[in-house]
């Protein structure tokens, strides 16, 4: 996981929103850490555990994966898919 974007910094184009002992997440970040690393892009990922409105919005779609604000993916991260969304 990325830490908090510094003043200035251009945000994560990809976020990653997960919950705890969500085996699909980890299958999802590992996705996204790859393709990510690849490409030289960094990604944010939310905990939607902390949030009601974020748990009622994805809460049976987990994990959600965004790229530049808009929904791209949800349970499984394709990594061609995403290596196509960022190019």
């Amino acid at each position: 996981m990325n830490g908090p974007t510094e003043l200035g910094e251009t945000p994560p184009r990809v976020v990653l929103y997960s919950r705890p002992g969500c085996h699909l997440c980890d299958d999802a970040r590992a996705v996204i850490e790859a393709v990510c690393a690849e490409l030289g892009e960094r990604y944010d990922e939310i905990d939607i555990t902390g949030s009601e409105e974020l748990t009622r919005s994805f809460g049976e779609e987990i994990p959600v994966t965004f790229v530049d604000g808009r929904q791209h993916d949800f349970w499984r991260v394709d990594p061609v898919r995403l290596r196509a969304a960022l190019a």
